[in-house]
């Protein structure tokens, strides 16, 4: 049986809303899942509010973008994962409000970048398109497709979106010692989300990032992940076991935005084991639906 303890849904930048994402785990027998916004933790909210299915065993969770600790710096995204959280911490939903309010700023900047290159996008449409969920740059890629002003999403990525490029815009993140602390005082878990995006060579330095998260109080490490290659899972595996840390996994799903990534599966070649759910709800009391 296998799990899947990173998936986004229409509470941020996935296209399946909290109950879609309850059935199709059920469809596909997943034994545990968890809903993993980006800094939002109203899908999660939603899931719950709807009721879990008893064959699928579920952790709240988030997604955190963060700055890396000093001196460190990397070209690649830095998130730290939080798992089994109190859902209704006073402070963990002031953080995310302020991490919300600074994603809401950025995509009129984003699209201003954009017109002024000449492409013709209005807000307005793009959130016509998406729904009632939380904007991000999936998005406005999507109505770039749509609009045929490139022909995939990634392409609207490389050629536009992504850091480095003309309408990039950076955004506010909280430090990560902060946002390991907001995750541990709301009863959560912290993990360093999907290493290989942090395009770290030398096993030295992420073995050395990996101490200081530690010494602020970081609980595991996403191992398993689809752009992760066995011997990187291996890697990153041996690096939790040697600093006494959890190993955590999954898909990173997010719908029709990823169509290539299935939940629970992934590309198709990929799986997380079960053994991993049942170690996290041993190492500490935590809130199991």
């Amino acid at each position: 049986m296998n799990i899947d303890l990173h998936i986004h849904s229409t509470a941020s930048d996935g296209s399946l809303s909290p109950l879609e994402i309850l059935n199709m785990a059920q469809n596909l027998n997943l034994g545990a899942i968890s809903i993993t916004d980006h800094d939002t933790i109203d899908g999660t909210k939603e899931a719950l509010a709807i009721g879990i299915p008893p064959s699928v065993n579920f952790l709240t969770g988030v997604e955190i973008s963060a700055v890396p600790p000093p001196p460190f710096s990397f070209p690649g995204s830095f998130h730290i994962l939080g798992y089994a959280i109190n859902v209704d911490d006073f402070v963990l939903n002031q953080t995310l409000v302020t991490l919300q309010e600074a994603r809401n700023n950025r995509n009129p900047r984003i699209i201003e970048l954009l017109n002024r290159i000449g492409f013709e996008l209005t807000l307005n449409e793009i959130q016509k398109d998406a729904g009632e969920c939380q904007l991000g740059r999936p998005h406005i890629a999507k109505q770039m497709v749509k609009k045929g002003f490139v022909q995939s999403v990634a392409e609207a990525f490389d050629n536009y979106l992504a850091k480095g490029q003309p309408a990039y815009v950076d955004k506010y993140r909280i430090d990560c010692d902060r946002a390991i602390e907001v995750i541990l005082n709301a009863g959560g878990i912290p993990v360093l989300a999907h290493p290989v995006l942090l395009k770290i060579k030398n096993d030295d330095v992420l073995e050395t990032l990996v101490t200081r998260l530690k010494e602020m109080g970081l609980k595991g490490i996403e191992a398993y992940y689809p752009e992760h290659t066995p011997d990187l899972i291996a890697r990153y595996t041996e690096i939790a076991n040697r600093n006494g840390l959890l190993i955590t996994g999954g898909t990173d799903f997010h719908g029709s935005i990823k169509p290539e990534i299935k939940m629970g599966s992934g590309r198709g070649n990929f799986s997380v084991p079960y053994e991993l759910y049942e170690n996290i709800v041993k190492s500490q009391k935590i809130l199991v639906y």
